[in-house]
């Protein structure tokens, strides 16, 4: 790995740590994290293709992993898509790879963004930043861990909107102050080598 990897990889574990974990926005995280469960992948794709090509490696490494071994991928792409709209769009692409990989119903996609806009917010909604990252991220999420955290926390369905009661208590300060930012420079982005 490089030094700019090896940072961009420090940055998302730190917002996992202290945003989803520290913030409990995702319940389930904790358990694999600690157990050293989530594979962190970075990419360095400047586009939709060869971002694509890095999605599909790490999806069938996925799926052929042991679950005791990886149960999560995190594939942070830190210079594709910097616009959120085109990072949107491009999640059309990311489930075709699911399909083209017969992997619909074994694997979700679950994305983040530094400037993540849920639809009807406004993109200084607070509530925004339960999906927000330091940097273009595909949350790979085998659907059995899914189901065993459903399972485990019967209530899921109320993780959203305890979720955005978190961050409307934190505030747009409280999200400061946990520094979960990119650490990278913007002029850093696109100068990534695999």
């Amino acid at each position: 790995m490089t030094d700019r990897t090896d940072t961009v990889v420090a940055d998302t574990r730190r917002w996992l740590e202290r945003a989803v974990i520290g913030l409990n926005l995702c319940p389930f995280a904790k358990s694999v994290h600690v157990k050293g469960q989530v594979h962190y992948a970075v990419s360095a794709a400047t586009d939709g293709p060869a971002l694509r090509e890095d999605l599909l490696r790490e999806l069938r490494d996925l799926a052929a992993i042991d679950p005791e071994v990886r149960d999560t991928t995190l594939l942070v792409a830190p210079d594709a898509f910097p616009d959120f709209l085109d990072f949107n769009d491009f999640l059309a692409t990311a489930d075709r790879a699911l399909a083209e990989l017969d992997l619909e119903g074994v694997i979700q996609i679950a994305p983040f963004h530094p400037r993540f806009v849920f639809a009807g917010t406004r993109d200084d909604d607070i509530t925004n930043y339960t999906n927000r990252t330091p940097y273009p991220t595909l949350h790979l999420i085998r659907e059995t861990s899914i189901d065993r955290a459903v399972q485990a926390f019967p209530e899921a369905e109320a993780i959203f909107e305890v979720n955005m009661a978190t961050m409307e208590k934190l505030g747009p300060e409280g999200w400061a102050a946990l520094d979960v930012g990119p650490t990278l420079d913007a002029g850093d982005c696109g100068k990534l080598k695999p």
